[in-house]
């Protein structure tokens, strides 16, 4: 029989089979944060909650019920911790194999390298560029997430030195890098309690490297080249000798092994999901692997990494190990992460109510915009740039831009007057004139019906603002 016929995938599972192992208390005792246990469930098979948040089922009285849930809700791709504290990365956790079946979780974490043989300088360098790199994309701060310290010497004490040097500088999690247990030792004497990833066992020294994993409770790369069932042999030794966590590697190729890159990582993932325990494990992907090709231009290695990384965040890459530090090269590849990793269901949203610019009077002007969040940070960065001093209602369409929100009835005269009166608008201004968005235009007259506010069509682009504002504020007195 296999895995698959005894339990029910993440997207089979149904509200209730979670329920009926719920402590289902009457009156509901709502520590969850739920109307009541159902409601619970529905999250939980979502994964928009986790079951810890089910105080009662956490004590004594349902030990059974929890362990039985937990293996239930289990993602076929085990999720695991590199890093401790607030700066620890989660990686795997991955529940199914397509985007639209169920949100993907546990964002793929970028590692930049640093070689021991760098001089000190340059170590500390780039140690100081991952850190203060960041990057503010509609609201969000993206930002890079790992170091992995690479053995380039093969020298453990000169690896050491690096390795502790690395960690006195940065709280970020690592990653290191060698296929010489001695060497990864040397490192892990030093950072052993802050939990880093070694990469990596293979055929001729996984038992030295499952030793150090076990002895230093840390998680352990499995690397087989372009070999999956030389994998698969590995992951079975290495858990039936105790490693519990583990990342698999099947090896990353440029030119043309890319295909067999993308099939192999494809198959892994497809294998998981399919019930495969020896494959449900994270994927590491090494774009890095680009620049062995020393004799090309650095612009065209740049542009093969940047290239390579984002095929690889698309075919289920849970840990990224890249060089390159150029902007060019990481910003397509943090966006594109943070796209593939927002929920298809819920559009990316800001929280709406009133937002106030500069040093607003009872005299300036009043705008609305929904609650989508490229639309918001839009129309912000135009008002900022341009120094407006204003009032901004944000109207809750559900994450909808206008022209969507207008089409669906979702930015309508009643969601409009509502959002008036919620804000408390009429007692920070004098006046009563609203200016509303170019895109919504027909919906004036019925707000000033409704509202019992004047309504000034601004432009359809929050560029036009500045301009509209120039011309059209103060409104004339008719």
């Amino acid at each position: 029989m296999t895995e698959r016929t005894v339990k029910k995938s993440i997207k089979e599972l149904s509200p209730l089979d979670v329920y009926k192992l719920l402590p289902r208390i009457t009156p509901p005792c709502g520590e969850c944060g739920e109307k009541n246990c159902m409601a619970f469930a529905v999250k939980a098979v979502t994964r928009e909650v986790a079951l810890e948040k089910c105080v009662p089922l956490l004590t004594e009285k349902y030990k059974a019920e929890y362990v039985q849930l937990r293996d239930l809700l289990a993602p076929p791709v085990k999720e695991i911790t590199v890093g401790i504290g607030d700066r620890s990365v989660k990686i795997g956790g991955k529940a199914v194999q397509y985007r639209h079946e169920l949100t993907y979780h546990n964002p793929t974490p970028i590692a930049i390298d640093i070689a021991d043989e760098m001089p000190d300088n340059q170590i500390l360098e780039r140690v100081k560029a991952v850190e203060s790199f960041r990057y503010n994309y509609i609201g969000r701060i993206l930002k890079l997430d790992m170091i992995a310290v690479r053995s380039s010497s093969n020298d453990p004490s000169r690896f050491g030195a690096v390795v502790q040097k690395v960690a006195e500088a940065t709280a970020l999690p690592l990653i290191l890098c060698s296929f010489n247990p001695e060497v990864i030792e040397a490192g892990l004497r030093t950072v052993y309690n802050k939990r880093p990833l070694i990469y990596a066992a293979a055929e001729n020294n996984w038992n030295k490297m499952a030793e150090l994993a076990v002895k230093y409770n840390c998680p352990l790369v499995v690397h087989a080249s372009e070999d999956l069932r030389m994998l698969k042999s590995l992951v079975k030794t290495l858990v039936e000798y105790g490693v519990e966590d583990l990342v698999l590697d099947p090896g990353t190729f440029v030119g043309e092994g890319l295909a067999n890159t993308i099939n192999n990582f494809t198959m892994i993932r497809r294998s998981a999901c399919g019930g495969d325990k020896l494959l449900g494990f994270p994927i590491l992907g090494a774009p890095i692997a680009v620049w062995k090709e020393r004799t090309e231009p650095k612009e065209l290695l740049m542009w093969k990494e940047a290239c390579l990384a984002s095929i690889l965040l698309t075919r289920y890459t849970d840990i990224l190990i890249m060089h390159s530090l150029e902007g060019w090269v990481l910003l397509p590849n943090i966006i594109w992460r943070f796209n593939i990793y927002t929920d298809p269901s819920k559009p990316v949203s800001v929280e709406a109510g009133l937002k106030i610019f500069g040093t607003p009077n009872v005299d300036s002007p009043v705008m609305i915009t929904t609650n989508y969040a490229l639309t918001f940070f839009t129309v912000e960065s135009d008002i900022r740039s341009a120094n407006i001093d204003c009032f901004l209602i944000v109207v809750d369409t559900g994450g909808l831009s206008v022209e969507s929100s207008v089409a669906g009835r979702y930015l309508t005269a009643e969601t409009i007057t509502e959002a008036l009166r919620k804000s408390g608008i009429e007692e920070k201004v004098k006046h009563r004139y609203l200016i509303i968005p170019g895109l919504a235009a027909r919906l004036s007259g019925d707000i000033e019906q409704l509202s019992g506010w004047q309504v000034l069509v601004g432009p359809r682009d929050s560029s036009g603002i500045p301009t509209f504002l120039k011309d059209r504020w103060p409104p004339k007195k008719e």
